[in-house]
């Protein structure tokens, strides 16, 4: 998507602090993206932006100081401590001047993609949503927010035997897989996350950043460190399948998943952050493409568990059996008069989540051959 000057420049600016009120993110970037995508007048997206400043109290997070000064000798060390994310951007900036930007990302990425989950996935889309639009501030930005907001969604924890592999042939068959187990065990699993995460005496408990303790983002951190069976067993799509296959699969699948709680905030995160990861992936080796869908993959179950509830199975069912094969016909009415309601709504939405997801669902609308579910799903606001 090419960005005319304004856009660029509004991209470009870095007068507000990545996050506010102590862990939230600052989403006004991802909010132009998006906006500009669907079309928006440039003047509408600054009126977005000055709204969104002003709500949520932007200007008084202009700066922080970083307590570390970040190197090629210790830029691991810091990983998830919230302490140094401007020496993180000041550090990948440098980088990025001396390496430029592909070897700049083949570097730095495959040791960042274990902790794609921290910040509720939104260093990840910060940093994907960027490289979409190819915006380099962005993408530094990206790059130092992975790194500040760093938890590991423990990857190696994946069954790696042949004969540990599951052979579900598709995403959606591995979805419906664990939503059977979460049915047929409901109680178990629901009391072990809840336990789990009302459990604050333990060591990995009092391991995690006191910003994050009354937060949506304390669930995810604490099953991202406690892990359970289920998240890692491994479906052999992973590292068997054609990888464009198996993205395409991902989208249809957490469409289904959020299609079964619509509006849900949460699973709404992990729709864009798949395209976020998926760009990502984009600028890496075949292997680390690989190694991105795997860490989705395991991040996304933790998250998902976080919220100790799965989808019922015969939601995911029944929305299978209607979208599977639903494509789409006349589409150019459809793009003339479905979409353009859809986009008017999504341009006058104060919550910056709407437009992105209206943005979203109409690019992949027009990637897969105009697929049913993707239109319908760009309506369900949260």
């Amino acid at each position: 998507m090419q960005q005319n000057k304004e856009i660029e420049e509004l991209l470009n600016d870095r007068t507000y602090y990545i996050e506010y009120s102590r862990y939230a993110t600052n989403h006004a970037k991802h909010a132009v993206i998006a906006l500009s995508g669907l079309g928006a007048d440039t003047e509408i997206i600054k009126a977005y932006l000055k709204a969104y400043i002003t709500k949520t109290d932007l200007v008084s997070e202009t700066s922080k100081p970083s307590l570390y000064s970040i190197s090629e000798n210790n830029w691991k060390d810091f990983f998830g401590q919230r302490t140094s994310y401007s020496s993180y951007f000041n550090f990948f900036d440098q980088q990025e001047k001396e390496l430029g930007r592909e070897q700049l990302l083949k570097k730095y990425l495959p040791e960042l993609l274990p902790g794609w989950a921290g910040s509720l996935a939104h260093a990840t889309i910060h940093l994907g949503w960027g490289l979409s639009v190819n915006n380099r501030c962005m993408k530094i930005e990206g790059l130092a927010y992975m790194a500040f907001s760093f938890i590991s969604c423990r990857p190696e924890c994946l069954f790696a035997k042949q004969s540990q592999l599951l052979k579900d042939e598709s995403v959606i068959k591995s979805i419906l897989r664990i939503a059977e187990k979460w049915e047929s065990n409901y109680d178990e699993l629901h009391n072990w996350a809840e336990n789990l995460i009302s459990d604050k005496s333990s060591r990995a408990a009092q391991k995690i950043h006191p910003d994050l303790d009354k937060s949506l983002q304390y669930r995810i951190v604490r099953i991202l460190n406690e892990g359970h069976p289920l998240i890692y067993q491994e479906p052999d799509w992973i590292m068997r399948q054609e990888i464009s296959l198996t993205w395409e699969q991902l989208y249809y699948a957490m469409t289904i998943v959020y299609l079964a709680k619509p509006g849900d905030f949460v699973i709404l995160h992990l729709l864009t952050s798949l395209y976020a990861m998926e760009k990502i992936a984009n600028e890496l080796t075949l292997e680390y493409q690989f190694f991105a869908i795997k860490n989705y993959w395991v991040g996304m179950l933790c998250i998902l568990f976080s919220k100790a509830d799965f989808p019922k199975r015969k939601d995911l069912v029944d929305l299978h059996a209607i979208y599977e094969n639903s494509y789409d016909t006349a589409w150019e009415n459809l793009e003339n008069t479905k979409w353009s309601e859809t986009i008017a709504r999504a341009l006058k939405e104060s919550e910056e989540h709407n437009p992105k997801l209206v943005y979203l669902m109409q690019n992949l609308w027009k990637r897969t051959g105009y697929r049913t579910i993707y239109r319908n799903a760009a309506k369900c606001y949260t």
